[in-house]
């Protein structure tokens, strides 16, 4: 990916991660305009898909679909297609000579597990630029993205005592049933405060059957509309209080991504997108997404951002993950129009 970018004039630079190297990118504005503000785009090349899985039961391959022909594979939807409409968009305008600011590109290592080791180079690319445009998958529709959902990565964690659990059982306090009942506490919140989200989505704990479990966790996926529904939720579960007696409980955030909520900056970048709609001969609508990404990052500084800049298709994270092939052109002619236009 690094060639690709210094085959067209770029500077690159690895940034060494847990998970893989980020790479950030720098393209020098034309001559007229080589002192403004860059355009950050925003995209990552990690997937949640594990090594093999090409050669198993997701291979790459091309089929009919019924609108066209549709590629099929392990992250061509989140987000590869999205990295190939930058390149292809950034050639083109390359390629016609005509003007624009410097861009500069961050392509991130660990944007499926909540961006950890990415968030502070995200943001301090994104302070000093014009706007900030993410490769992400457009809704199904293809509608571009105004705002996101914020998403939250919470454990919680139960500790109990062990005991027989048939000579003994008062002796003991089930770190199980504390989980079971943090659960269902967990749950009642998330219904009960609006634009809220919640997921139980691995768990684990105990050991025998014939003993009262000492230990015990879960990990809850947490979706919020607003950072006033982030507060009220999170506040409550980073600091649980036990139902029984005896047992302790832990609230640890793992990972999170706040509330992109939009605003007016985002609004007029719509409208110039769809003014470069236009001139390539398409309608460009957006509206806001519950999915959560890195342009959740950096949703706060002040920067217009849009999302969802990607190829049409869908199946992100499933078997049948495809995008469709004539929408790689028609995403990068739209890219190639709004970066000029910006």
């Amino acid at each position: 990916m690094a060639g690709t970018w210094r085959d067209l004039g770029a500077r690159t630079r690895p940034v060494p991660a847990a998970d893989g190297a980020h790479l950030l990118v720098e393209i020098d504005g034309t001559a007229d305009r080589a002192g403004e503000a860059p355009v950050l785009c925003l995209g990552h090349h990690d997937t949640v898909w594990p090594a093999g899985t090409l050669d198993g039961p997701v291979p790459l391959r091309v089929a009919p679909g019924p609108g066209g022909d549709v590629l099929h594979g392990p992250g061509v939807y989140d987000m590869k297609g999205g990295l190939v409409v930058l390149e292809t968009a950034v050639r083109a305008l390359r390629a016609s000579g005509r003007g624009h600011r410097p861009i500069h590109v961050c392509v991130v290592a660990d944007e499926e597990v909540g961006s950890p080791t990415a968030r502070d180079l995200v943001r301090a690319r994104a302070r000093d630029s014009v706007a900030v445009l993410g490769f992400e998958p457009p809704h199904p529709d293809g509608a571009l993205k105004t705002a996101r959902w914020g998403s939250t990565r919470l454990r919680l964690t139960c500790t109990g005592r062990e005991s027989h659990a048939a000579l003994a059982p008062e002796d003991g306090v089930s770190a199980v049933d504390e989980l079971v009942d943090q659960l269902v506490a967990a749950r009642a919140l998330a219904v009960a405060t609006p634009g809220v989200l919640c997921n139980a989505g691995t768990l684990g704990g105990g050991g025998r059957t014939n003993v009262v479990a000492g230990h015990a966790w879960c990990d809850l996926g947490l979706r919020f509309e607003t950072p006033a529904a982030e507060t009220a939720v999170l506040d409550r579960l980073a600091a649980p209080e036990p139902v029984r007696p005896g047992a302790v409980v832990r609230g640890e955030i793992l990972a999170s991504r706040p509330p992109w909520p939009g605003g007016p900056g985002c609004a007029e970048l719509l409208a110039l997108a769809a003014r470069a709609g236009a001139a390539c001969g398409q309608d460009v609508d957006g509206r806001p997404a519950r999915g959560a990404a890195d342009t959740n990052l950096v949703g706060d500084l002040g920067v217009p951002v849009l999302d969802g800049l990607g190829p049409q298709g869908r199946g992100a994270h499933a078997p049948d993950e495809q995008i469709r092939l004539d929408s790689l052109p028609e995403r990068a002619a739209l890219v190639t129009e709004l970066l000029a236009a910006l």
